[in-house]
């Protein structure tokens, strides 16, 4: 009897708007992109998980006796994506066997964790003893889950919904979840890799926890402060009760939220007779981000700002370092001379990718 395989294949995603935002209770807009991880897997005799891994040399072998498993490595995500799922009511009596395949860059802040998380996710309700279809939004807050609040680590959901449902999203996270499905006929980008290892928890430690502990400082001197409703002049009134750094942050902050409220305005103009998208402006959008980015939450490194200088004198229209920083990836919007736009950030020491917006996680059963 031919055994059941489930293939299930998720984006990466670069984050357009709200970096350094979503944890802080504020919104995000990001983009699903056209560098995915795909498992392919199927029901086994043998109970347990077995993974293939040879994009990494590496492979996967998880006992397995029903209970929750133990975690012998901190974000170990094959386990906890296990655990979650237990405590959801699926249950594993058979083997599941596969491999994982991509070409997402790892460890570069295009959320190939999420992405690998998502899909295992995906696979794993597929091939429980009593598979389920869960939609793309209750797989991303199992990911998020399994991933974040698993391991008690500082981040939020966006990698998790942009990943799963694909596209572009508009996220709210506070005081609850909204989604929104923008429509946006948006161009190419490039992404490029700086091939710099980043440090994730520590940056998303540092600026993370430093802004929070602003937010509650500032609360004390006026509880009506919101870093989602008070107007940016506002900031002066606490200059001198900040540190130079710390005043620099706030502002940053309050300036790139409202950059987002202003991209989410152009991303959902109606496009028709006479109404075109402003592409130029979507580039000045994102180069006032990265000058947030790079001069408030200091996430960018000399060898990314080049990669973004070139890129602009190449013919893009704007970019932005992606993900939390310190190195990793940055893109650039290119919807013309997307190929001489690569060739600029490979003569600065990156790696370019050529990508374009797309749909989340597909499933296919053979």
């Amino acid at each position: 009897m031919t055994k059941l395989t489930i293939k299930a294949s998720t984006p990466g995603r670069i984050c357009l708007f709200g970096e350094h935002q979503d944890y802080l209770g504020l919104p995000v807009i990001a983009a699903a992109i056209s560098r995915r991880i795909q498992v392919s897997a199927h029901q086994a005799e043998q109970r347990g998980f077995r993974l293939d891994l040879p994009d990494v040399n590496g492979s996967v072998n998880i006992p397995f006796d029903g209970q929750p498993l133990p975690y012998p490595q901190i974000r170990d995500y094959f386990r906890s994506a296990v655990n979650v799922l237990l405590r959801e009511g699926f249950t594993f009596e058979k083997g599941i066997e596969g491999n994982v395949h991509g070409n997402i860059p790892i460890n570069s802040g295009t959320s190939s964790s999420s992405a690998l998380l998502v899909t295992w996710l995906t696979i794993l309700t597929q091939l429980a003893d009593q598979p389920r279809q869960l939609s793309a939004e209750h797989i991303a807050e199992l990911a998020y889950v399994a991933e974040v609040l698993e391991f008690g680590e500082p981040g939020g959901m966006m990698d998790h919904y942009s990943t799963a449902v694909g596209h572009v999203i508009y996220l709210e996270s506070q005081p609850k979840i909204r989604l929104e499905k923008l429509t946006p006929p948006l161009g190419t980008f490039v992404l490029g890799d700086s091939q710099e290892p980043k440090d994730t928890i520590g940056i998303l430690g540092r600026v993370k926890f430093g802004m929070l502990a602003i937010i509650k400082n500032l609360k004390t001197i006026n509880p009506r402060f919101s870093l989602d409703e008070s107007d940016s002049n506002e900031a002066a009134e606490f200059k001198d009760f900040l540190t130079k750094d710390e005043y620099i942050l706030l502002k940053g902050n309050l300036a790139n939220r409202d950059i987002l409220h202003d991209a989410l305005t152009l991303l959902k103009t109606p496009i028709g007779p006479g109404n075109v998208f402003d592409h130029a402006r979507f580039g000045q959008l994102l180069n006032a981000h990265q000058a947030n980015l790079r001069d408030a939450q200091r996430i960018s490194t000399p060898k990314i700002d080049r990669m973004l200088d070139a890129a602009l004198t190449a013919g893009a229209l704007g970019g932005k370092i992606n993900g939390s920083g310190g190195g990793g990836c940055m893109f650039a919007y290119a919807p013309e001379h997307a190929e001489a736009v690569a060739e600029a950030i490979e003569r600065e020491g990156g790696k370019a990718f050529i990508i374009t917006i797309t749909e989340g996680t597909t499933v296919v059963k053979e």
